[in-house]
């Protein structure tokens, strides 16, 4: 397993006091996703995207990426996924990796030419025009096959906070967790990025061919924006809740497409600002 944290030395001050003293901090490190695919009658390698990740699941960040941004759509499609280049870095490992199409496979492309380069804190800042931004051949998540009590929606950021390992050790790192109907931790994946973190996590249900995700939801340790919202209606989540505030365009997506969206979910309170339908009981 990759090196997520890295011991720094630091002076701390506390009560007026200064005295020398460590810190771990989260690994922030560049991934490149390169693609290898059947153009014609020749395979073609093309740099896809730059992003600053945390490493580890380097793999299901590559996957996730693909499959959320609409360029492929069926895990069979990927006939491999690994590493290349030099071991770098803090955590010594690669920091770029291949994704490996088969010769069937067809790639989506987006309308307009992307640029994906992704910093940690925003996934969509690369995209060559605002047109670009929408996924291709969205549609609403069905109403009715998902519901999930209030209590169960209450209890859900410490259930979170206790599997966060990572955040443990530096408070830098943002979390998303997929969960059942009955409140259950499906998986959970942690990065510097909160774009990075529900790639690496939907492309971990992905490549396990559990896509659509229409019988789970996604909780969010952050913020929820657009592009977070834009991922869960591709991978069929019928339902998002953050800790933190949804921007207007995560609303509005939600709104158009259906989906649950709930915002500052702590201190066993929340707010609905779309799908209160997906909700039962009326007492936390």
């Amino acid at each position: 397993m990759h090196r997520q944290s890295l011991e720094t030395k630091i002076s701390r001050v506390e009560h007026g006091i200064l005295h020398d003293t460590s810190d771990r901090v989260a690994l922030e490190e560049p991934l490149e996703i390169r693609l290898d695919y059947l153009d014609g009658n020749a395979r073609i390698q093309k740099s896809l995207s730059i992003t600053m990740r945390t490493p580890g699941n380097d793999e299901e960040l590559a996957a996730g990426f693909l499959f959320t941004e609409g360029l492929l759509r069926f895990p069979e499609d990927v006939t491999g996924i690994a590493g290349c280049g030099p071991a770098s870095g803090a955590h010594q490992g690669k920091n770029v990796v291949k994704v490996r199409l088969s010769d069937q496979a067809r790639i989506i492309w987006p309308k307009l030419e992307r640029h994906f380069y992704a910093t940690s804190s925003c996934g969509v800042c690369g995209k060559a025009s605002l047109d670009a931004l929408e996924v291709q051949g969205l549609k609403p998540i069905p109403r009715d096959g998902f519901q999930i009590s209030m209590k169960e929606i209450s209890e859900l950021p410490a259930r979170l906070r206790s599997q966060q390992a990572v955040f443990d050790q530096t408070g830098g790192l943002h979390a998303a967790a997929i969960f059942s109907e009955a409140g259950q931790l499906i998986a959970l994946r942690e990065d510097v990025g909160r774009h990075n973190a529900v790639d690496k996590l939907i492309g971990s249900q992905f490549l396990a061919g559990k896509t659509p995700l229409s019988k789970n939801m996604l909780f969010l340790s952050g913020r929820a924006s657009f592009e977070l919202v834009q991922k869960a209606v591709v991978a069929g989540i019928p339902l998002i809740a953050a800790v933190g505030a949804p921007s207007s365009l995560a609303v509005e997506l939600a709104k158009r497409f259906d989906v649950t969206l709930l915002g500052f979910v702590r201190d066993s309170r929340f707010n609905i600002y779309n799908g209160s339908w997906r909700l039962t009981g009326g007492e936390i």
